[in-house]
């Protein structure tokens, strides 16, 4: 009766990288990147006045109508090129049900006037909810 020894052979190396865990950051970074992200993005560039702000829910069927420094009237992103298009605009918007709220960035470095315009326009049409968006002031 013979009796045979195998050599003990060494366990094979594993090349692989495990990427399970790393899957499982990225997953969770991509959601709070999402979660993070603010609902409303404007490429107007506008100084926004300063002021202590009261926290409202944001949704996107709300119009945002930007006024630059120089007076010039965002529609979003689209420059209005007369208070005429902004009135035409803002009748379609009064017409809706329920009627979506109108939110004005007004530059702090604009005339009162221009600012004025878009408001009366907004009341002249019926829009029954106008808000001002301000920046909250620096501590």
């Amino acid at each position: 009766m013979a009796i045979r020894y195998r050599q003990p052979q060494e366990d094979a190396l594993i090349a692989e990288i495990n990427t399970t865990p790393l899957v499982d950051v990225m997953l969770v970074l991509l959601i709070i990147f999402l979660i993070t992200v603010p609902v409303v993005n404007s490429s107007i560039l506008v100084s926004l006045p300063r002021e202590q702000v009261q926290v409202r829910e944001t949704r996107p069927e709300n119009v945002i109508v930007s006024v630059d420094a120089d007076g010039a009237i965002y529609w979003f992103e689209t420059r209005l090129a007369s208070p005429d298009q902004l009135a035409q605009r803002l009748a379609l918007v009064a017409a809706r049900q329920p009627q979506p709220e109108v939110h004005i960035r007004g530059d702090a470095r604009a005339d009162y006037d221009s600012i004025g315009r878009v408001v009366f326009a907004a009341q002249q049409m019926g829009i029954e909810r106008i808000g001002f968006i301000t920046e909250p002031p620096a501590r």
